[in-house]
């Protein structure tokens, strides 16, 4: 049974206008090359690819986005043609070759810092996003810095500032915003969401400022003087705000008051400023045409999520959900430390997955399992042959379902394994083509070697499962799903990217990349700074700090496939993953489509492209 949901009644998306992200890598029998294929582009087209003017396919490349240049040297130039109905369209842009399949792009790494109570700190190149913030097609990276003194809300101690820097794929450094002293530094507290929010082709920047932050043109934002951190380093008075930053300048659009609002924080479950300081944030098409910015509060206890337009200048607030409102208690406890975005009831509107709990696009709750708070989720067409998406997800409180798989647009409990202990980690990639859709494992019963391997409807496959929980990746030549994670030495707190792929035949890993001299993110989580399909074909690109800090360094295959499939970035649910994949505990994107073994055709996209507005010039 198929699942590629015919939406050609629904509503065209908004989406961003790129280019062919075309790449040239230097490999060992000659030059890899790769570039895009749209979700808009005509099903018969073909391509010609150029070499220093020159055309290197004997005839047009109808089966792939990618070719070897047997000929092509580290000093070639590539460029590529469309071709469609037997004409050249016009040539894209045009690049050099990579000398190793890495872009490096030198950071500009501040100055680090003593905190108030005597604590040194440095700077560490930390979670990433992608927007095209100029309109020239090309994605530019949005950085967070985070001081090594960052902290969980659970622990006490100050933090330095938090900055968020764009830096052009050509090294150029845009702008940095200062969030300023009363943005406390951690995982659950900066969310910053990267879209083009209000349809003029170039990307804008959200997320919660305060008094003091300082936008890329250097005003600050309400008292520069102003201290609301606390003895124990925690912020828990003065003024929230919410803005919205111009993508090219940093320069601050509008400020309004944060909302939802910290109020009483008994009424988060403590007054200690751990749960009340529990920030989700993630962009939805709530009417199905436009993107909104979806900004929230807590999960352990009360969950509150506000959504907001960004259109022509104004700020308009559109809904409010609460979960104390009367008729909304059981959705209290029903969040995760993460959030994802779908639409799971196929009205071509998105929904809000927040847990163990989904708000529909109006901002009422669809419905909750009651199985309360988890650390990792996805969200995707697991199961092939069932109609719609499913959730996959872990839970911190041992139950009978700790591992599960529900339906995403009913809840309903499709299959699940115990747990005796809080499951904190849990995957689903298809990895082994013997069954069918993905397949799935978690962390329980980590201790005595985990649970086992299940396929994605609840048939255990093997006593044996990848010791790889965090991120999966689309990175060989095969339409199974790759690992990414990182070797992680857990007295130093280092870790150094990695890619494995599963041997279903033996159970086992074999890795493909290791990326010596880079570091992993966010401790045990292994995350890099991003995971996106942001260059060349559809498989992912992935970015990681350098060892220092000096530099990102971003990832290509130079694998050769030939399998064409339009670029993940048009695909919404994956997109929208790009954009929530930096909030609190990063997970991996999936598409709304079953990418895997045995896969069926992509459903063409319901999307149209928008290209920069020009400013017309003023008459004198």
């Amino acid at each position: 049974m198929s699942n590629n949901r015919n939406k050609q009644s629904l509503s065209l998306r908004q989406t961003e206008s790129l280019n062919r992200g075309l790449i040239a890598v230097k490999v060992k029998n000659g030059v890899y090359v790769g570039w895009r294929l749209f979700g808009t582009d005509p099903e018969a087209i073909s391509f010609n690819l150029y070499r220093n003017g020159i055309r290197v396919n004997p005839s047009p490349i109808t089966t792939s986005t990618n070719y070897l240049d047997h000929n092509g040297e580290i000093n070639s130039l590539y460029s590529v043609c469309a071709v469609i109905n037997g004409e050249e369209q016009p040539q894209s842009e045009t690049v050099d070759v990579w000398e190793t399949n890495y872009l490096t792009l030198l950071l500009n790494k501040p100055e680090g810092g003593i905190s108030p109570d005597g604590v040194s700190y440095t700077y560490q190149a930390n979670d990433a996003s992608v927007g095209d913030v100029d309109g020239d097609g090309e994605y530019e990276i949005i950085l967070k810095w985070d001081p090594t003194n960052s902290h969980d809300n659970a622990h006490m101690g100050y933090t330095g500032n938090v900055y968020l820097d764009a830096y052009k794929l050509n090294g150029s450094h845009l702008w940095r915003i200062d969030l300023g002293k009363n943005i406390r530094a951690g995982a659950h507290y900066t969310q910053f969401l990267v879209y083009d929010l209000d349809g003029d082709g170039k990307a804008e920047i959200a997320c919660k400022t305060a008094d003091g932050t300082i936008d890329g043109t250097g005003k600050v934002i309400g008292d520069a003087d102003a201290d609301y951190r606390n003895k124990d380093g925690f912020i828990l008075e003065g003024p929230e705000y919410l803005t919205i930053f111009e993508g090219t300048t940093g320069k601050e659009l509008v400020t309004t008051d944060y909302d939802p609002s910290r109020g009483k924080g008994s009424d988060w479950g403590d007054d200690e400023g751990n749960r009340v300081d529990r920030f989700l944030a993630c962009i939805a098409y709530l009417d199905g045409e436009r993107p909104s910015l979806v900004m929230c509060r807590g999960y352990y206890t009360r969950a509150v999520l506000v959504a907001y337009n960004w259109r022509e200048g104004e700020l308009t607030k559109i809904w409010k959900f609460d979960s104390l409102e009367p008729g909304n208690e059981g959705y209290s406890g029903q969040g995760n430390h993460s959030v994802s975005v779908a639409d799971v009831d196929d009205d071509g509107k998105d929904e809000i997955i927040y847990g163990s709990c989904v708000i529909d696009h109006n901002g009422i709750g669809l419905y909750t399992t009651g199985l309360g708070h988890g650390d990792a989720i996805h969200v995707g067409n697991f199961i092939p042959s069932r109609p719609g998406l499913e959730i996959f997800q872990v839970h911190e409180t041992p139950q009978e379902n700790g591992t599960e798989i529900h339906d995403a647009g009913t809840g309903e409990i499709l299959w699940g394994i115990p747990s005796v202990e809080d499951v904190g980690r849990g995957m689903a990639a298809d990895i082994d083509p013997r069954y069918e859709g993905a397949e799935v494992w978690s962390s329980t019963h980590w201790k005595t070697g985990g649970a086992g391997l299940y396929s994605s409807s609840g048939e255990k496959i093997s006593d044996v499962n990848p010791q790889s929980f965090n991120f999966a990746i689309w990175w060989d030549g095969d339409l199974l799903r790759e690992l990414l994670d990182h070797d992680y030495d857990i007295e130093t707190g280092i870790g150094v990217g990695k890619i494995d792929k599963w041997d279903y035949e033996n159970g086992r890993l074999v890795n493909l990349l290791t990326a010596d001299g880079t570091r992993s993110n966010n401790g045990t989580k292994g995350n890099p700074c991003l995971q996106a399909d942001i260059l060349g074909d559809w498989r992912e690109e992935v970015i990681w700090r350098t060892d220092d800090s000096t530099a990102l360094r971003i990832y290509t295959t130079t694998d050769i496939t030939d399998h064409r499939i339009y670029t993940l970035m048009h695909d919404p649910n994956y997109r929208l993953a790009i954009a929530w994949q930096n909030v609190a505990y990063n997970q991996p994107p999936h598409p709304g489509f079953f990418l895997g073994h045995n896969m069926e055709k992509p459903p063409v996209p319901n999307i149209y492209e928008v290209k920069p507005v020009q400013k017309s010039k003023v008459k004198k």
